[in-house]
């Protein structure tokens, strides 16, 4: 594959940014804006017709991905497949109108790879405190380290993140299947296999070659003096429990000594770096290592905690993908991708791989109703709103007993235990909890209940005064929030219920209705800790500095990954502005940022039922 792309596009890196970040108020320019039009008009000009020429050719291999062996084509002839052979057969005009859209890319993102870091460096900002990344939950590859003789074949290959999962996927379907999910029991390895993140930066820089995630992050930290002796990613395994990163992988043990670690060689304490899912287990650690070292460790070793598109109060797509395996990316599919998927992995089979994930359901939807609505009213309801996102789950017909009635997030969530094996039930109940500690007492006995610590509407922030949390994260993209569901018709589906990916209309799209956020995590999850739980005293009694930051979801319509300018949970990590505000705080300049509000957060924190404890009645005391 890399052969081919080398004769098709010549040899380039991943596709970075192509407009730098000012400083706010301060224009940069770091190429003639003639050129970069000119650049951009060469490509764009091209761009509306190429993609057909090989739009074709992926069809095509689409389809043989979805067919299977026993349907169109016989897939295990691909391994001994060619494809430099596709050149011969490519017409030569694509061929060379591809390898010159590459050309004129290149000519302008080499302005721009490093730009962010270029400019700050022009200013005197140079690396100071030693940094540390929490990847999400697709972010971090993972690899095969198993021996026995099924596991051979891809023995330190990534069975997640890289080309070796695709093939694994199509070819060996029940052999992926087979070492990605865990022990329904014990939430591990089954027997014979053994699975483990990938580390290093590579672990986390590219999900698939071309694909890029944190690797714009990492070419401006370098541009400063970053390098792998002051800037470590800490790569773990997204599928396990909490607990279990800890019981298996001692992750959050090494997590602090390379803590301590970067503290004493730098002489500076460290700026922690998080996102989505990383943001969640970056925030259990403060509290497990509070638990194990002590309430003054988190003040002595961390400066600053960089909370990126945090999804602290889930994900409400996370809960739709254990309760029927479905979300917006499935459920708005053209027919065609439908069957080919379903015929691949079925709604209820990607159900039970989700579910044998007891990390995944970390994401699920916390702070009940008093967050997101009750059957008639939610928070973050617009006006001429015709259906309140208060209802979570909507039924059209709602007389059977599978589906009884219209589900708000908390009955939501205890459908989907009522209704799953005891395995799944006790996975969840036994690591994760979801409601609202609405008194200081009821927060400091949760500071000792493990189960708690991921949810931070019943736990506190670490007793660490000098603390600061930034929190960026984009908003103003479609996301999805509430979904109306039917009962699965399907005699053959294991599944009681699906989305009605067929009611269309209004609000509603393919059984959907979309709210606020950044296309993957609603507004209030990225939001209202950072808004305003986190300045609720219980939450906060240190007074740790919070600042909020917004994005704008302005993207590129030439770039697919949305451009310097985007504000997508993902592609915001290549954004320009937020690399800008990164390596200022790792710069030990993060004093210079003031908060960025763009959304109405704070309009929406207002309304959520969750308010300061009422001060006890002072007790008089009456002389005798």
């Amino acid at each position: 594959m890399s052969t081919l792309r080398r004769r098709i596009l010549g040899d380039s890196s991943s596709s970075p940014s192509r407009d730098s970040s000012p400083a706010k108020g301060e224009p940069v320019t770091l190429i003639p804006a003639r050129q970069l039009e000119k650049l951009k008009s060469k490509r764009s000009k091209r761009r509306s017709w190429i993609p057909f020429g090989f739009g074709g050719l992926f069809g095509i291999l689409v389809a043989a991905f979805f067919a299977q062996q026993n349907d169109v084509i016989n897939l295990e002839g691909l391994v001994d497949f060619n494809l430099d052979s596709l050149v011969d057969v490519i017409p030569a005009g694509i061929v060379k109108d591809a390898k010159d859209i590459t050309r004129h890319e290149r000519e302008t993102v080499s302005y721009d790879s490093f730009s962010v870091g270029l400019h700050l460096q022009s200013q005197g900002v140079k690396a100071k405190h030693p940094v540390i990344m929490v990847p999400g939950v697709v972010s971090t590859g993972l690899e095969s380290w198993g021996t026995e003789e099924s596991s051979r074949q891809y023995f330190r290959k990534r069975l997640w993140g890289s080309w070796s999962m695709m093939r694994a996927l199509v070819l060996d379907k029940a052999g992926w299947k087979r070492h990605i999910v865990l022990d329904k029991d014990t939430g591990l390895d089954p027997p014979g296999v053994k699975l483990r993140a990938a580390q290093g930066f590579d672990a986390a820089d590219f999900f698939i070659t071309g694909y890029w995630i944190w690797n714009k992050i990492l070419e401006n930290l370098a541009t400063l003096g970053y390098d792998p002796s002051n800037a470590f990613t800490a790569a773990y395994d997204w599928r396990l429990s909490y607990a279990n990163l800890e019981h298996r992988d001692q992750y959050f043990s090494r997590l602090r000594s390379h803590i301590e670690v970067a503290c004493l060689t730098s002489g500076n304490k460290t700026v922690l770096i998080s996102h989505s899912m990383g943001s969640q287990v970056l925030f259990y650690f403060l509290h497990w290592v509070e638990a194990h070292s002590g309430q003054g460790w988190v003040d002595k070793y961390v400066d600053s905690w960089i909370n990126i598109s945090g999804s602290m109060l889930g994900a409400l797509k996370g809960l739709t993908a254990v309760l029927s395996g479905e979300m917006k990316d499935t459920a708005q599919l053209n027919a065609f991708a439908v069957y080919g998927l379903e015929k691949f992995l079925g709604k209820d089979e990607r159900c039970e791989i989700f579910r044998t994930m007891p990390g995944a359901s970390s994401m699920l939807p916390k702070g009940g109703n008093a967050v997101w609505g009750n059957k008639t009213w939610a928070p973050d309801d617009v006006a001429d709103q015709q259906i309140s996102f208060g209802t979570f789950i909507k039924f059209k017909e709602s007389n059977s007993t599978q589906s009884p009635k219209n589900l708000t997030i908390e009955e939501s969530i205890d459908y989907l235990l009522e209704n799953s094996a005891p395995w799944y039930k006790t996975q969840v109940l036994e690591n994760y909890s979801h409601g609202v500690a609405h008194t200081s007492a009821e927060v400091e006995h949760n500071e000792h209940v493990p189960s708690k610590w991921v949810n931070p509407l019943e736990t506190r922030l670490p007793l660490a005064p000098n603390l600061k949390i930034y929190c960026f994260y984009g908003v103003g993209k479609s996301t999805e929030r509430s979904y109306f569901y039917h009962e699965d018709h399907d005699p053959l589906s294991a599944l009681n219920v699906t989305i009605d990916t067929g009611l269309t209309k209004g609000e509603v799209d393919h059984g959907i209705i979309p709210g606020e956020g950044d296309g993957t995590v609603p507004l209030l999850s990225n939001g209202y800790m950072c808004a305003k739980g986190w300045r609720i005293k219980r939450f906060n009694p240190a007074g740790v500095s919070v600042k909020v930051y917004e994005m704008p979801h302005e993207p590129d319509r030439f770039s697919p990954r949305g451009g310097p300018n985007t504000g997508d949970h993902v592609d915001i990590l290549g954004r320009s502005s937020l690399n800008d505000l990164i390596l200022r705080v790792a710069g030990g300049k993060g004093d210079q940022i003031e908060e960025s509000y763009v959304s109405k957060i704070r309009e929406y924190s207002e309304k959520v039922q969750i308010f300061e404890e009422e001060p006890l009645p002072k007790r008089r005391w009456k002389l005798p």
